[in-house]
Formats: structure tokens, sequence, C-alpha cells
């Protein structure tokens, strides 16, 4: 049985990093929200019914599938690992280590739960990324580090293949974070995994952030590319919506002038996947395209669409019949980060692709 989803669901004071994405349990009536080092686990009051501490690294997008929450898990040597290490007064990561974490969101019953010393955290070690984040590749004349501008990964979603029908098999979607240099070339697009999980279980480990495990499956199902223009990191919150059969892209927008430079993209899901070449270290590459859906606002020089919304890259998550859960950032005035999730509907119109319901008002 569906829910009622309530108008909002705030989080209160949650520390000092920010929120990254939102997961609903609809069967239990709960919603989850990460906070880059903790999980939290709260009723469709805003009561928190449980939480999961103890990262060191950077958690982010979130979605839930079969009583299990799933989130992007990175442990990386760059500026942002580093800074999450700092704050958090622990040594900095020995290895460059992306993951899916995977919760048991049954075992989430009281706060502060650790991450490494409680049974409700296996961890899936993603090759790919790594690979490529730790790859040196040519630009022009110059020599840059992470192909296609890899960061990590953040973006994460559970969808049907490309080009299928909606009620088909559901993949993981894991999406690349891409750092936003302006004085590259090589990062106009995005980067999406697709993982079959099936046997998945064989994979997970426990997490230890001293002594991190390489157990996972060594390439992905398939390696897509949408060009949207540079972006900065990347797709931030990646979200399947069943309604409309569409993938939907909340991104910090790109500095490039040359490029219109939208907060959100929505992906076709129901266009298969074509063959294009690319341009990646200085040599041509044939890739797998996705393809940007119709509407919104279109770039006429770069042929880009999507829309200009100020909401969505800390949690964008749909209930069904067209609403989501969007996440608004806040701090508090004590530097204590926030979230309060709204219920929207998606019209999709140029100016307001998203419009908040009303609260509901007793009479």
């Amino acid at each position: 049985m569906i829910p009622t989803w309530p108008d909002s669901i705030a989080t209160g004071d949650q520390g000092k990093f920010h929120v990254q994405g939102v997961a609903v349990d609809s069967i239990n009536s709960c919603v989850y929200f990460s906070f880059t080092n903790s999980l939290i686990k709260m009723d469709l009051s805003g009561k928190l019914i449980g939480s999961v501490v103890g990262f060191s690294g950077h958690l982010g997008d979130l979605d839930f599938k079969d009583g299990k929450v799933y989130g992007s898990l990175e442990y990386k040597n760059d500026g942002i690992g580093k800074g999450i290490s700092k704050e958090l007064g622990v040594d900095d990561p020995k290895e460059n280590g992306f993951y899916i974490a995977i919760f048991d969101g049954s075992k989430i019953v009281r706060p502060a739960m650790s991450a490494e010393k409680e049974d409700l955290l296996k961890t899936v070690y993603l090759a790919e990324p790594v690979i490529d984040y730790e790859a040196s590749v040519k630009v022009g004349g110059e020599v840059k580090a992470h192909r296609y501008a890899c960061s990590g990964i953040d973006g994460l979603t559970f969808g049907p293949a490309f080009g299928t029908p909606k009620n088909k098999k559901e993949y993981l979607y894991v999406a690349y974070g891409v750092y936003g240099d302006t004085t590259r070339d090589d990062n106009d697009y995005q980067v999406i995994l697709q993982y079959d999980i099936k046997d998945w279980d064989s994979y997970g480990q426990e997490l230890i952030k001293d002594k991190l495990h390489h157990s996972g499956p060594k390439k992905p199902n398939a390696k897509y590319f949408l060009k949207t223009g540079s972006t900065t990191y990347g797709i931030q919150n990646l979200a399947y919506d069943a309604y409309s059969g569409n993938f939907f892209a909340a991104v910090y927008k790109g500095k490039k002038s040359i490029y219109p430079n939208y907060d959100l993209f929505v992906i076709d899901g129901q266009r298969v996947p074509t063959k294009k070449t690319i341009i990646s270290d200085n040599k041509p590459e044939k890739v797998a395209m996705l393809h940007l859906a119709e509407g919104g606002i279109k770039d006429i020089k770069s042929g880009i669409s999507g829309w200009y919304f100020p909401w969505g890259a800390t949690g964008l998550c749909p209930i069904g019949n067209g609403l989501f859960y969007i996440s608004h950032n806040n701090k508090s005035s004590d530097g204590q980060q926030q979230s309060t999730i709204y219920k929207y509907k998606w019209s999709g119109q140029e100016k307001t692709p998203f419009s908040r319901l009303l609260l509901h008002v007793k009479p």
C-alpha cells in the first residue's frame, strides 16, 4: 500500500556535512537521507528512527530497492576526500576506493549505529570508475589526470534498460562525478555505468576504511555517455521515474560559457542508445550515447536541452504519479546542516519544470 506522503519532512540539525541524497521506502513508510558521513532514517512525521555513522568517506546519492538502501560511497585522495578527513580528524585515505554501500533498512533501528561494527552494511567495489579516476590522458598538448575528468561516483538509481518497456528488469545505474575543469574539453559528457546486481551477494564485504577491499564486478554491464556540456562534479542526483519512464539528472551547473549550464536534465528512457564517436586521450573512441528527452529550454548552439531549477542536486526522489520529493538544503545559524524535502509535481514547463504542491490546510 502506497502511503499518503506528507507535503514536507524536515531532518533538523545533522552536523557539518550537507545532505547528498534521499530515498523512500513506501512499504514501511519511511525516508532515508545521506549526510556525507552518515545515513539517517525517519518516519513520515519527521521522527528519527535510526542512523548509521562512522564513515570517513563520502556517502552520496541514494535509492531504495527490496528492503535495502543503496548509496554511492567514495574514498579518495583529492581535495574533497582530504577535506572530509581533515574535518573528521582522521588520516587521509590510503588508497582510492569507489563502492556501492548496501544497507539493510530493517536493521537501522536506533541512532548512531556503527557503519563498521554492526552487521547492517555491505559494500561492493566498482573497479571501472577507479581505473578512470586514476588514469592520465592527453588533452590537446597537455597531460591531464582522470580519464573523462572522472572525480568518482555520485548519482545512483534503479531502472530498466534504456529503450525497453517500463516494467522490465531493473538495473543499477551509477553516474560519475566529473571535474568541471574549464581548461579541458573531454569533460562535456556525463558517464553512467549500468550493473546487474543479481549476483552481488557474493561480492558484498564489510566496510573497513583502513583496509579497503576490491570485491566487486570487474566491468559494468554497459557504459553510457550523455552530452550535457561540462558540469561541476557531474550528476549529483540520478533518479528513474517509473511514471514517465525517464531518468532525471540534477547537477551543480557548469562554468563554460559555450554551454547553457542547466541545473537539470532529463534522459529519455525509451530511446535506445546510439553509437557515437567522442575524443578521449586525443583519440577517437566509439561509445554508447544516451539521449536527452524532448522539452525544456533548447540551446541552439549546442543542441542541449535542460532546465534551470535551483533544487534537486541534494535530493531528488520520485514517489509516483509524477510526484517527487526534492531536497531544500539549508544551514542553521550555528552551522548545522539541514534538509527539508518538499513534494513537487513535474510539469516539464520551461520556466517552472516542477511545481511545489500547496500545503494542506485544515478546515
